[in-house]
């Protein structure tokens, strides 16, 4: 797009970021409960906990919400409890099997939209909820929803870039904001069909053996996103910020920040590459290569005219804390 950018602004409003800043939170966790382990069967660090199970993997994902997110937007909420499990076990390879929820609130008015958004996401992406826990007489309300997937011996992982591969951003730009927040909302009001397809191309991916490494994007933002997937494998990259699929009218400092209903990075092998953007283009979702991956540990940003900026110097401190200097 072309559009002249202040580089350094926009490397320090990535670091800055609220869902970057939640993100440094599990580098402590990870550390207090012994999770950093790089010879465990999967490693901790993917957005679902991967478990080997006969000829494949079974993949369990869950997500809380902050309160104030459930008591402005509670439909959303639920809803976002389905759709967002949904897309880390497709970012993943896996295709989802049940949903379980943990609802907490005052009382039953205050659970109802909660539970009619939750409803809702399982009825339009055909994922059963199964069970889960209820509390009508706390003294406020919160939700955490859990998906059960299962994939196959080829896994989408965080630990599998490596340098030379490609970074692809895809991203359903066909939605709006929910206006004041981040959240860009391409599923609400999309057909179920062309969702649950959509979905579907992640495992196909996987299974086709077309790509190793990916991540859904997350509250950290598409280049907050990318810092996690870096750190797992213990790579670098750099990334060019105007090649970035970006929908018209919306500035690119907002964009950097936002949450996609349907947004993955991808790390691909060169003669891969095409075949990968062919898929999603199939599908109408816009996807580019965004970047390339290096053996430096360092995050790089570069913007229309050339001007680069480092957002995040792994040799320096990590940011998860599930990466290579992580290993015991």
């Amino acid at each position: 797009m072309g559009v002249a950018v202040d580089i350094a602004a926009l490397a320090r409003q990535i670091r800055d970021a609220q869902g970057v800043a939640h993100k440094r939170d599990i580098d402590a966790v990870v550390s207090r409960l012994g999770l950093g382990r790089r010879d465990a069967a999967v490693p901790v660090g993917d957005d679902c906990a991967a478990i080997p199970d006969g000829d494949g993997h079974l993949l369990l994902a869950i997500e809380g919400f902050i309160d104030s997110f459930v008591a402005a937007d509670p439909y959303f909420a639920g809803y976002c409890g389905v759709m967002v499990n949904l897309s880390d076990v497709a970012a993943m390879g896996g295709r989802p099997i049940a949903v379980v929820d943990a609802l907490w609130s005052r009382d039953a008015a205050q659970a109802d939209p909660v539970l009619a958004g939750l409803s809702a996401a399982a009825a339009i992406y055909g994922v059963p909820v199964v069970g889960g826990h209820t509390n009508t007489r706390a003294q406020a309300g919160n939700l955490a929803v859990a998906v059960l997937g299962k994939a196959g011996r080829r896994l989408l992982t965080s630990f599998d870039a490596r340098p030379g591969d490609a970074l692809i951003a895809a991203i359903d730009l066909r939605g709006r904001f929910r206006e004041p927040n981040p959240y860009w909302d391409a599923s609400t009001g999309a057909p179920p069909e062309r969702l649950r397809g959509d979905l579907a191309l992640l495992p196909g991916l996987a299974e086709d053996g077309l790509c190793a490494a990916a991540k859904d994007i997350s509250m950290a933002g598409i280049v907050g996103t990318a810092l996690m997937l870096l750190e797992c494998s213990g790579v670098g990259a750099l990334i060019d910020l105007d090649a970035i699929p970006r929908p018209d009218g919306v500035a690119m400092a907002r964009w950097l920040t936002a949450f996609p209903s349907f947004g993955y990075l991808l790390s691909v092998r060169p003669d891969r590459t095409s075949h990968v953007l062919a898929r999603f283009a199939g599908r109408d979702i816009a996807a580019a290569a965004i970047g390339s991956i290096d053996a430096s540990r360092v995050a790089r940003v570069r913007d229309a005219g050339g001007e680069e900026a480092v957002v995040w110097d792994f040799l320096a401190g990590p940011l998860i804390g599930c990466g290579v200097e992580a290993s015991p």
